[in-house]
């Protein structure tokens, strides 16, 4: 073997597009491998599951059977973890949540198994659960950032925007831009109180980028702010200016402190007709205008929309956001959870 380094080894022609294709294939095939994985893991622990629920159904098992199969299978598979009394509880739980197994395979068994614990504890109805599981899938969100957009119920305000998206985009973009804003957004992670103006929370919300994209949600990119366009020799500037990758669009939005006004959609137009001809490429769609005010009427805000030909949304925003309290089962907590599969080993 030559002993010569390999960073002197003159590669041939296209041997780096060769080998970006194999390094893509590669993390591809491991992906796949940890879902198989997951997969497996979720099926087997949901056959556990029904297994004891039918057992304790047909047959009278009591709890404490729990406990004996804990000790027997931990005993029979010591290098195994996941068979502690807790844990299998939690699988008589998911299977009595899941009773379809066919839902486990294709839904929810895409996900690791910490992940199906925070379904289980923080949502009582299977529609919820499965919708957080499908966005989960979808937008790949770590356990800890489900648990956020579960606690800030982040599906249930998404898409309440009022817009004008149906009439003034073409299908099905307008039904992708109306699911990529939400009604309200909360603003809780800044530091400036109720009182702020439009100055100090765009100030904040730049402070604080990457909560604020968190909370946007996926697909925007953050351009700037006070994005400066000159029309006719004056000077405007746009309070923030996003570029949404999968409406392939430019996104303004612009926060008033007060209440929704009509004479705000005003303001807000000129600056999509000024991005859509100064900034805006050809093959980007037209631009869409979010108007952020602290409270609105709904009522007006439709009517105010009603004549715009340009697509706008508005929705509030909370400073501070007062939760309802977070829904109860009667199953261990997200805390214990985290207590009980620390040093597990099992991928989160």
């Amino acid at each position: 073997m030559s002993d010569k380094p390999v960073a002197l080894i003159q590669t041939p022609k296209g041997y780096a597009d060769w080998l970006a294709d194999l390094k893509t294939r590669i993390h591809s095939a491991q992906q796949r491998a940890t879902l198989a994985v997951n997969r497996e893991l979720t099926t087997l622990y949901w056959q556990i599951g029904r297994d004891i629920l039918a057992r304790q159904a047909q047959q009278g098992w009591g709890a404490k059977v729990i406990d004996r199969l804990s000790h027997d299978l931990r005993t029979a598979f010591p290098d195994m973890k996941g068979f502690s009394r807790a844990n299998l509880m939690y699988m008589r739980a998911f299977a009595e949540a899941w009773p379809d197994e066919q839902i486990v395979q294709q839904a929810v068994g895409q996900l690791p198994w910490g992940h199906n614990l925070v379904l289980l504890t923080r949502l009582k109805q299977p529609d919820q659960r499965l919708s957080y599981a499908r966005a989960a899938i979808e937008h790949g969100w770590s356990r800890n950032v489900l648990n956020i957009n579960i606690e800030t119920r982040v599906l249930e305000r998404t898409g309440k925007t009022v817009s004008n998206f149906a009439q003034r985009l073409p299908a099905p973009g307008s039904d992708l831009a109306r699911e990529s804003l939400k009604d309200p957004y909360l603003f809780d992670f800044l530091d400036v109180g109720h009182e702020a103006d439009e100055r100090e929370i765009e100030s904040a919300l730049v402070r604080h980028i990457t909560q604020f994209l968190l909370e946007l949600g996926a697909g925007f990119a953050f351009v700037g702010r006070q994005v400066h366009l000159e029309v006719g020799g004056d000077d405007f500037f746009i309070d923030l200016l996003f570029y949404h990758l999968k409406l392939r669009c430019y996104v303004v939005i612009e926060l008033k402190a007060g209440k929704f006004k009509p004479e705000h959609l005003g303001q807000l137009g000129f600056y999509l007709t000024a991005v859509d001809r100064q900034v805006k490429d050809d093959q980007d769609n037209p631009t869409i205008g979010l108007l952020l005010c602290k409270s609105k009427n709904k009522v007006v805000a439709e009517y105010a929309l009603g004549d715009k030909t340009q697509p706008m949304g508005i929705a509030e925003y909370k400073l501070v956001e007062s939760l309802p309290e977070p829904l109860k089962t009667n199953l261990p907590s997200i805390e214990q959870i985290e207590k009980e599969l620390e040093g597990s080993g099992e991928q989160s």
